[in-house]
């Protein structure tokens, strides 16, 4: 049998299902550190040349700033590629799916990527709280499908949470370790529950900052002024929420809620107001706080 090192050194070829911040991170990473060719899936136009730009405009930083070179950009854009359907991809060795927090989408892609792809690729889901286990039902290779939860900003962020799933196979796990460390990342390893760790700890601190807003404890300023320098935080957990998106938090929550079913977990009403408001934080230009004069 095929080492894990051995078979994660056979993948040349990542697609990265959804150009979002996150996808178009990993995908990122994925070609310029462990050199992979790389393809990019989203339905929406629109999405897919917004996210191939912000994936250029990320690498001429790092020209100006002396990070890499010009010829070495070139190369890492020769190895992308971008569809607007599964039915379009070519074959990958290794898929991430990077969609937002709904699982019956996630199930839906999973379905459709197990039909494409051969019975050898390995279907990763990038869910920061949704059961892996749940998503892998919906494959017809569910012992390929694992959970890779890669940290926002993910060029940045050195830390991957890898999560089995009930069905997952010990050659799925260790390739996909394999990988992540070719990608120059940290690996953790979490149980297949709700949150995973990172979420589990970091959602209900969120959240309870927000409570603390909610009613009246303190401002906005003075929350996260409290929590940056009395606990030595590098930001504020409002601040936090609005860069990782407060729609993601709240999806986030909820799961934690529904799933685990102890009142603690409970969204914050003002999150829920901040959402149906359309106010997500830095990507819509207002959350908990106003970013439309950046």
């Amino acid at each position: 049998m095929m080492s894990s090192s051995s078979a994660s050194s056979g993948i040349k070829n990542m697609c990265v299902v959804g150009a979002g911040q996150m996808g178009i991170g990993i995908g990122l990473v994925a070609a310029r550190v462990a050199k992979l060719n790389v393809q990019f899936i989203d339905s929406s136009p629109v999405q897919l040349e917004k996210g191939l730009a912000f994936l250029d405009k990320l690498l001429i930083k790092d020209v100006t700033k002396g990070r890499c070179t010009e010829d070495e950009r070139s190369d890492v854009k020769s190895r992308i590629s971008s569809v607007s359907s599964i039915s379009e991809m070519t074959n990958a060795d290794f898929v991430v799916e990077a969609v937002s927090e709904n699982a019956e989408l996630k199930r839906k892609i999973f379905a459709e990527l197990s039909e494409k792809l051969s019975p050898e690729t390995i279907l990763a889901t990038n869910t920061s709280s949704i059961s892996i286990t749940k998503i892998a039902s919906a494959a017809k290779r569910p012992e390929n499908v694992i959970g890779m939860h890669f940290m926002n900003p993910v060029p940045v962020m050195k830390l991957v949470e890898v999560i089995p799933g009930l069905q997952t196979s010990k050659e799925a796990l260790d390739i996909t370790l394999e990988l992540a460390k070719r990608m120059g990342k940290v690996t953790t390893m979490s149980q297949d529950v709700p949150g995973f760790i990172a979420n589990r700890l970091l959602m209900p601190y969120i959240n309870e900052a927000l409570i603390a807003l909610q009613e009246g404890i303190a401002s906005k300023e003075d929350i996260d002024t409290t929590m940056k320098l009395g606990t030595n935080n590098p930001m504020g957990p409002l601040t936090l929420a609005d860069f990782i998106g407060l729609d993601t938090c709240l999806a986030i929550m909820k799961v934690l809620h529904n799933e685990l079913g102890d009142s603690k977990y409970r969204p914050a009403v003002l999150l829920q107001k901040y959402v149906d408001a359309g106010w997500l934080g830095v990507k819509s230009g207002k959350g908990v706080y106003d970013y439309s004069s950046k």
